[in-house]
Order: structure tokens, then sequence, then C-alpha cells
């Protein structure tokens, strides 16, 4: 099993999930140096800029920290490693329907009930679906059941902080990404990857653009073939933010797509 705190899982709810015993602050997570000592670090979106309201209807903020896009009127799909498990679960406040997650007009609903990928130990199916309290009246997010769209560029979209180091932003910010090989992410992370459960993206030379802490859960996508927002990746974990050398990796969703089919079914969503 991976050890998680040498790659950064990219949530501010570790705490509660896979890093007991490391104190933590909002906006931080757990990383390593390259001395092996634990180190506090807040990492952002970096490199985006602000989506439009309406541009991105389908995106969710969590209020343990993480992201997740809408994959039903009452269900999010999101990140294993931003829930603590499956069963009951009231606790976790879903805001949607605006960029800005002060906005008079943001829709706040409450969870019911959370699903994490059967099997899920910290490494790979990093996949989570929670039904909400009531439906949100919202486009949702197709996924991908097929690998024909794990490629090209992609958007992606969170609050996470605009620079390393910074808060949590109140506004969407936006992203575009390109696609890198298997082969050469394996390559990146020293063989840490792992093939087919796994997508990863990023500039690999130069850095720069990159998802980070506070945007875990939330989507990575592309058009599909109707010109229709589809859903490849889940925001998963990548060493630091942004770094040359180190895409971020996203969990592969058509991998998973039957198996989130069926948890979907199982919540009654």
């Amino acid at each position: 099993m991976r050890n998680i705190l040498k790659n950064v899982k990219r949530s501010l709810a570790l705490a509660a999930v896979a890093l007991a015993g490391i104190s933590l602050f909002p906006g931080t997570a757990a990383a390593r140096s390259d001395d092996g000592q634990a180190q506090s670090t807040t990492q952002p979106v970096v490199g985006g800029t602000r989506a439009a309201e309406g541009e991105f209807p389908f995106m969710v903020r969590l209020s343990m920290g993480c992201g997740g896009a809408l994959y039903s009127k009452t269900l999010v799909l999101t990140a294993a490693h931003c829930v603590s498990g499956s069963g009951a679960n009231t606790s976790i406040t879903v805001t949607a329907g605006s960029v800005d997650l002060q906005s008079p007009n943001a829709i706040k609903v409450k969870s019911t009930r959370v699903l994490q990928a059967p099997g899920y130990n910290g490494s790979g199916k990093d996949w989570a679906l929670i039904k909400l309290a009531q439906p949100i009246n919202l486009p949702t997010l197709k996924i991908a059941d097929t690998t024909a769209y794990n490629n090209g560029t992609f958007t992606i979209a969170g609050w996470g902080a605009a620079t390393e180091g910074g808060g949590q932003q109140r506004y969407l910010l936006k992203a575009t990404v390109p696609f890198v090989d298997d082969a050469t992410c394996q390559s990146a992370y020293g063989g840490d990857i792992i093939p087919n459960e796994e997508i990863c993206a990023g500039y690999l030379q130069q850095g720069g653009v990159d998802t980070c802490q506070g945007d875990s859960g939330g989507p990575m996508f592309r058009k599909d073939s109707n010109g229709q927002w589809i859903e490849v990746g889940i925001v998963s974990w990548g060493q630091g933010c942004a770094r040359p050398g180190y895409p971020g990796v996203y969990t592969e969703v058509s991998t998973f797509a039957s198996a989130i089919q069926s948890g979907a079914a199982q919540l009654g969503g």
C-alpha cells in the first residue's frame, strides 16, 4: 500500500481519514520534505482563472474541504479519501448553484448517506458517492464509461487557494491541463501509479497549472463527441502542486464506471 504522506492527497479532510495524529489547520495538508519529515503545506488550484457564473453548474463544494460533481440530482461523486467510510452520514453540507460560495443564491443541502468505494484502502479506487437529503435541480455531469476520452486537454476546477501558501477561494477557479501517458507518469512517480485505475494530467516540464489541497474529489472533464461535458477523472493526489516533473494524479473514472453506477443504484440515486 502506498504511503499517502509521500504523495500528498489533495484534501482538507485528511485528518479524519488518513492523517490521524498529525495536526492540521484549515487550508493545510501534510506533506513530506526531502528529509522525510512531516511539514505543513497549503496548496491551490494553481494557475487558474475565475469561472463564469453557470459555466460549470455541476460543480459542488463539500463542507469537509473537498470538491465534487453532481452525478445525479440526488448524488455527488467525489473522492474516497474525502470521506471516512460508508453508511448513514448527515454531517456533510453540499454547496452548489453559484461560483461564489457566499452568494445568497447558493444552494445548501445536507447529506444522508455515503458510499465509499468498496475495498478502498488508501491506494487506488479513490471514488465515493454522497446521497443528498433533497434533490438539487441543476445540470449533472455524466461519467466516462470508455477510455475513448482519456486523452487530449482536460478542464479542472475548484475552490482551492490561488497561490501556494494562500487560503481557500470564495470563487470557483478553472484551468486546463494536458493528458500525460502512464509510462511518463510512472517514471515521474517512481512506479507509484496504478495503471488503469489512475490517469495523469499536467504540464510535465514547466509545471505551473494543477489542482491542489481543497480540490480533492472535484472532476477532471472534457467535451465528448457530442460536445457535452464528461467526467474523465477525479482529483486524487500528487507530489506538491504544479511542480515541474510531477503531473496531477486522478482517479480514472472509466475504470470504475460500472461500480459507480451500481453504487448509485444502491443509494437510490
